[in-house]
C-alpha cells in the first residue's frame, strides 16, 4: 500500500479531526480534539517552524502524524522535537519511517543538533527508535483515575489562614500572575531539555488562549492575595479531565498547597460530569507521582524520552 506524506491542511476541520483520531488511537491517555490540533498549528510561534505532518495512503485515509519543530525558547540552541504517531490499526505499512524521514529534514535544514522524540515503552515502538539511531533518555509516566467512582479526599472545611481557591478565569482581565507562576514552576520541572516561559504574550497565544484549557477548572490557591499554587485543568469537553501542569512557586512548597488546589479541581470535575481523570509525571519527579497515588491515580502506560544527533543540511 502506498503512503505519502504532506502537511496538515491548515483550515481543514475534517484534517485535523484525522489527525486527532490517530492521536487517540495511539496515545488514549492525553486530552486530543480537532479543535485544539488546529490551535496548535495555528498558534504556534513563527521561531518553532512547528510543523504537523500527515501520514496518508493513496486512497486519502489518514494513518499517521507526526509534531515536529525546533525547541525556540530553550537556553541552549539546536534543541528540536518531533513525536510521530501511526494508527496501531495501520502499523507496517512504512508510515513511521517515512514521517520520522521527512521531520528529521525539516529539523536538519534548520540547524538543529538534537532531536528528541517520546516512544512508547513498548517493544515494537522502542526497537523502531533504536534501529534509526536514537538513544534512550529519562521515562515519564501516564496515570489514569476513574473519576466517577475515587473516593477523592474531602476539601477541609476551613482553609488555613490567609489561604483562597479561585478558578482560573478569576483572572481573565489579568492572567500574568498565572503566567509568573507557571514560569517558575516550569524552570523546576525535570527534563532533558529546559524551557524558559520569558515571552507572556507568547503565552497567551498558545496556553492561555488553547480551547482545551478548562479555566473554570483550573483552581489556583492564593496566599495572603498572592498566587502561590495552581493546578491547571485539560477537558475535551465530554468525558475527560487532565492535569496540564500542577505546580507550587518555591517560596510557598512544603504547605499543602498542591493538593489543595488539584482536590478542589478534581471535585469540581466530577460535578461537571468529567469521569475519566488522566495526568503525566516524570518518572524521577516522586513527589508528584506520590501526590497522584494519594488521589488514587495508577500507572496505565510509560513513555521513554529518545535523542539523536542530527547532520545539519
Amino acid at each position: 500500500m502506498t503512503v505519502s506524506i504532506r502537511d496538515l491542511r491548515a483550515g481543514d476541520p475534517s484534517d485535523a479531526e484525522s489527525v486527532a483520531r490517530v492521536r487517540r488511537a495511539a496515545l488514549p491517555f492525553l486530552i486530543i480534539t480537532a479543535e485544539g490540533v488546529a490551535f496548535e498549528l495555528s498558534s504556534a510561534h513563527p521561531a518553532k517552524h512547528h510543523r504537523i505532518l500527515v501520514a496518508e495512503t493513496a486512497d486519502g485515509r489518514v494513518i499517521g502524524t507526526a509534531q515536529v519543530g525546533i525547541v525556540y525558547d530553550s537556553p541552549e540552541p539546536g534543541q528540536s522535537y518531533v513525536n510521530a504517531y501511526v494508527d496501531p490499526a495501520h502499523r507496517g505499512l512504512g508510515a513511521g519511517a517515512l514521517l520520522l524521514r521527512t521531520a528529521e529534514e525539516h529539523l536538519a535544514a534548520r540547524d538543529a543538533v538534537d532531536v528528541y522524540s517520546w516512544v512508547l515503552d513498548e517493544p515494537a515502538p522502542r526497537a523502531f527508535a533504536e534501529r534509526r539511531g536514537y538513544h534512550p533518555s529519562r521515562s515519564a509516566h501516564f496515570l489514569r483515575l476513574d473519576l466517577a467512582a475515587a473516593a477523592l479526599p474531602e476539601l477541609p472545611r476551613d482553609l488555613p489562614a490567609g489561604v483562597e481557591l479561585r478558578p482560573g478565569s478569576a483572572f481573565a482581565a489579568d492572567p500574568r500572575p498565572l503566567f509568573e507562576a507557571d514560569a517558575e514552576a516550569t524552570s523546576d520541572e525535570p527534563g532533558d531539555v529546559q524551557a524558559e516561559l520569558a515571552d507572556y504574550e507568547d503565552w497567551l497565544a498558545h496556553t492561555w488562549n488553547s480551547p482545551s484549557l478548562d479555566k473554570e477548572l483550573t483552581t489556583v490557591a492564593l496566599v495572603d492575595g498572592v498566587v502561590a499554587s495552581f493546578a491547571a485543568a485539560q477537558t475535551d469537553g465530554r468525558t475527560r479531565y487532565a492535569s496540564a501542569m500542577t505546580g507550587t512557586l518555591r517560596a510557598f512548597r512544603g504547605r499543602g498547597l498542591a493538593k489543595l488546589a488539584k482536590t478542589a479541581s478534581l471535585h469540581r470535575a466530577r460535578a461537571a460530569g468529567y469521569t475519566e481523570a488522566f495526568t503525566g509525571n516524570d518518572a524521577g519527579n516522586g513527589p508528584m507521582l506520590a501526590i497522584n497515588e494519594w488521589f488514587g491515580y495508577e500507572i496505565c502506560a510509560t513513555e521513554t524520552r529518545y535523542t539523536k544527533k542530527l547532520e545539519t543540511l
